[in-house]
């Protein structure tokens, strides 16, 4: 496979362009010191994985916002904490506020001078708009939760995003799908027989943080988007040597 060969780049968002486990840390940390809960962060994301799936598929027309604030109060019964409207309200609306990884802005804006990049997200467009702000590239265009009534790990964002690449006169083939998220992304992108690129975020840490553990096979494998580019890199000065 050569990564140059492709016409296009399709991206999960959420773990693989934004650090959102950083981001909800960044929020949920000070609650819990104010609650003088001894629950590690790592299991309150544990938590969220596995309550956000819950509600994405049991009702897949749901705002993101709503899945958020469902999730939140999932997350404080599950622990035996108080319930609090206002922390409800404030995790659902922190979406646009989660940072993009240290590499990302750089990276895409390397790709963007070589392919058309898409997104395809679980979320609401209000809260996608928000985020395209902190990435600073353009895309070709963006297939959310609330376009297509779903959520991945779903087909619909996927058959929605080749329908609009053919469009463009862009097939199956000319697609790379770039994700952090096995279950979410790499899982139903090799089921549409996609050519995956796995951006291992949580090298060397323990557990699958903010997602769900699936057992998928990538075509590539990379822990991060700036290794992408050196692949990418690599194979143009292969070319011209």
């Amino acid at each position: 496979m050569k990564i140059q060969n492709f016409k296009a780049l399709s991206f999960d968002c959420y773990g693989t362009l934004i650090d959102w486990e950083t981001g909800i840390e960044a929020l949920v940390r000070p609650w819990l010191t104010e609650m003088n809960s001894p629950v590690p962060v790592d299991l309150v994301l544990s938590s969220f994985a596995l309550m956000q799936a819950k509600h994405q598929q049991v009702r897949p027309a749901l705002l993101y916002t709503d899945v958020m604030r469902r999730t939140w109060r999932d997350i404080e019964g599950q622990f035996g904490w108080d319930a609090n409207p206002d922390h409800a309200e404030a995790f659902a609306k922190s979406v646009s506020e989660w940072p993009p990884f240290a590499d990302t802005v750089e990276s895409l804006q390397y790709l963007s001078r070589h392919y058309k990049l898409v997104i395809l997200s679980n979320v609401d467009n209000a809260s996608l708009a928000g985020t395209l702000r902190l990435l600073e590239v353009p895309f070709t265009f963006t297939v959310t939760a609330e376009d297509v009534g779903s959520y991945k790990p779903g087909l619909p964002h996927f058959e929605k995003a080749l329908q609009k690449l053919a469009a463009l006169g862009i097939q199956k083939d000319g697609l790379l799908h770039v994700a952090q998220s096995k279950h979410h992304d790499i899982n139903p992108g090799r089921q549409l027989g996609l050519t995956t690129v796995w951006v291992n975020r949580r090298f060397g840490k323990r557990g699958s943080g903010a997602t769900l553990a699936t057992d998928a096979m990538p075509d590539v494998t990379v822990t991060s988007l700036a290794e992408l580019v050196q692949l990418h890199k690599a194979e143009l000065n292969a070319t011209a040597a």
